[in-house]
């Protein structure tokens, strides 16, 4: 399946275009790795913990040996993503693009750790599409509401709130849970723990 694209399909705008193959394979990749490649991908709530939780995954899966990276909402809204705002649209291309990213991450061999609120299912499901079975793993960062508003980590809920941020997702704008992640988790519970449980429960190891 391909996911959709700034003009409104999902094939390139190109037709003189062929992708080229290299010699080096995913399973000579996850051999000199030791580990499998995945993106793990947390979606939730602003403020409910996901930048958080990646970071110190992240770091343990550095101290285990694990090649492993996190992409940021915010960090890539800098670069790479400068040009869209927060609309649906944007949102959707903000996405769409991410998860291309992810996916060539993973090609690579890296477990790659995202922080997005990613508020809308089909956009999710875009991405899983694009990456080979069980190489995508959705973790549900199902903080509640009331948490995420009271630690208000940016000032944003207090915005959106007086109506300054027309777009703010939970609160102005639409967030679609996931149906069936592979993980749900909430961080009202210590940092620690959760990184505990996500560690156990990924599947790293090769099997091939």
């Amino acid at each position: 399946m391909n996911a959709a694209s700034p003009n409104g399909g999902g094939e390139p705008v190109s037709r003189n275009i062929v992708r080229a193959e290299g010699r080096v394979t995913g399973a000579d990749r996850e051999a000199h790795f030791g580990h499998r490649a995945m993106t793990v991908w947390f979606t939730g709530l602003s403020g409910s913990g996901k930048s958080t939780l990646a970071f110190a995954l992240e770091e343990a899966l550095l101290e285990r040996g694990v090649a492993a990276y996190v992409l940021d909402g915010d960090n890539i809204r800098f670069g790479l993503n400068r040009d869209l705002g927060f609309s649906p649209e944007d949102r959707t291309e903000n996405i769409r693009r991410i998860g291309e990213v992810c996916r060539l991450f993973t090609d690579a061999g890296i477990v790659v750790l995202t922080a997005f609120i990613s508020p809308y299912v089909a956009d999710r499901d875009q991405v899983r599409a694009i990456h080979p079975d069980g190489a995508f793993v959705e973790v549900y960062v199902d903080t509640p509401l009331d948490v995420c508003e009271a630690r208000d980590p940016k000032g944003l809920y207090v915005k959106a709130r007086a109506g300054e941020i027309p777009d703010f997702s939970g609160i102005s704008a639409p967030y679609e849970p996931p149906p069936s992640p592979e993980f749900t988790i909430d961080t009202s519970q210590p940092l620690d723990a959760c990184t505990a449980q996500l560690l156990a429960a990924l599947p790293l190891t090769t099997g091939r």
